[in-house]
């Protein structure tokens, strides 16, 4: 019965691991990386989703504001059979688009403006922070696992 729960609830069961590059270009427009699946006992993963999330702070103190933008999403939909004691590597290719705002653009018109924009956002508090997620759907699993990565994009 022990046994029985603890594969329900996914105690030994897959473990999700992202491998990204240490650097990210947003001209490249797209982030390849790899879904390591590793697991003491045999499972069937049905489908891992991946997505591209923006953390967008401003403002200082009680008066932060932050936002949540998700910049890109797959989904790899394909049975997957992670064998007992063993691991599987899947590459993956997610595309995405960063929000860019008026300001951001002038910013890059010339380095004067860049510099002067550094300044503005360091007065506003304003930072963002990327970050990829990535789950599994795990067949006879309540408790699917998962895995997240803070990243920085050049």
């Amino acid at each position: 019965m022990l046994k029985r729960v603890k594969k329900w609830l996914g105690i030994e069961g897959v473990k999700l691991e992202l491998l990204l590059p240490e650097e990210i270009f947003e001209s490249d427009g797209q982030l390849n990386g790899r879904v390591r699946l590793q697991s003491i006992e045999a499972h069937e993963v049905k489908e891992i989703r991946i997505v591209m999330v923006e953390r967008y702070a401003r403002g200082r103190r009680k008066d932060k504001l932050v936002d949540e933008y998700k910049l890109g999403e797959i989904t790899i939909e394909k049975s997957i059979q992670v064998p007992a004691n063993g691991t599987v590597e899947l590459n993956f290719s997610l595309p995405f688009n960063l929000v860019r705002s008026d300001m951001d653009d002038w910013g890059k018109r010339n380095p004067l403006n860049g510099g002067l924009l550094k300044a503005m956002k360091w007065m506003e508090g304003v930072k963002s922070e990327y970050r990829i997620e990535a789950e599994a759907l795990v067949k006879g699993v309540a408790l699917n696992p998962f895995d997240k990565q803070i990243i920085s994009i050049s």
